[in-house]
């Protein structure tokens, strides 16, 4: 179901899918929630379990899917942003659909997002995950690298942006055995906006150290890991999986920064997996 929350003249757009435990599906940079279409399929249909298995995630879990600010068919972005304030966009959706406590689950910049989230409303999770993301902030060297892009962004404009800098994101046996993968993402986020990218980068810049929300976290956390992820190296992420008191960490083989769509089956049966325990923890 297409749904969507107007506040102070900015709307956010988002998709609800099944019901049970509320479950928000962050995206990334330079993506937008169709990001996710193959997991939602596979975890709303339950095309994921084997047959013998008689636990439905369309029945036990409910799906938001939203476009950031920026995004997607939400609003545009009219000036600077940050982690927080995409943060307190989830909460507001949130508060809109009446859900009192979520999961949330966020890819690349969907997870410091997340991250923001559980450093202002710990009480409002059951757990998150970050999937292929980070808690560190950026080194200089990132920093620099950002800034170079914003530049680029800025003498190229966001369709040759996306189709030089997507190809990166992907493993190389991704490149080489299906690079329709590839130009399928290309042509699918090619007409971004210059200004909500410009936007993302600098708001990543700014974000701070939050490997304490980590160290705090009282509830489950999952971590997944491409071993081939160029953006947020797997060793980076192996030594902030130790910091909550309960990870649940999962490497991808052969995946780079982008599993949903390099490995969605395998990528769809560790959400599931997580969701579950969630829920039978509850």
């Amino acid at each position: 179901m297409d749904k969507t929350i107007t506040v102070a003249s900015k709307t956010i757009f988002f998709r609800e899918e099944g019901s049970g435990l509320p479950v928000v599906l962050v995206h990334g940079f330079a993506e937008d929630g169709g990001i996710w279409d193959q997991l939602v399929e596979d975890l709303s249909s339950g095309s994921n379990r084997p047959q013998s298995d008689d636990r439905s995630p369309g029945s036990t879990c409910r799906l938001l899917i939203p476009d950031l600010p920026g995004s997607g068919r939400s609003s545009p972005l009219t000036g600077e942003t940050s982690m927080e304030q995409l943060a307190e966009d989830i909460r507001l959706l949130l508060d809109q659909e009446g859900i009192d406590k979520c999961v949330l689950i966020g890819h690349s910049m969907g997870g410091y997002i997340t991250l923001a989230f559980a450093e202002k409303y710990p009480e409002r999770l059951k757990g998150f995950g970050l999937f292929h993301s980070t808690a560190a902030p950026d080194s200089e060297e990132k920093k620099t690298a950002r800034r170079k892009s914003i530049e680029f962004i800025g003498k190229n404009g966001p369709a040759v942006f996306i189709r030089q800098s997507t190809v990166n994101l992907f493993a190389p046996s991704t490149r080489d055995h299906h690079p329709e993968i590839i130009s399928n993402t290309v042509d699918r986020y090619s007409d971004f906006s210059a200004n909500s990218l410009v936007y993302y980068y600098e708001a990543m810049i700014r974000r701070p150290d939050r490997t304490l929300v980590l160290e705090r976290s009282n509830v489950p956390v999952l971590f997944i890991i491409g071993t081939q992820d160029q953006a947020i190296p797997p060793e980076q992420t192996l030594q902030q999986a130790h910091m909550p008191a309960l990870s649940h960490i999962h490497i991808l083989e052969n995946v780079g920064h982008m599993g949903m769509l390099e490995d969605s089956r395998q990528s769809s049966d560790i959400l599931d997996s997580f969701l579950n325990f969630i829920h039978t923890h509850e």
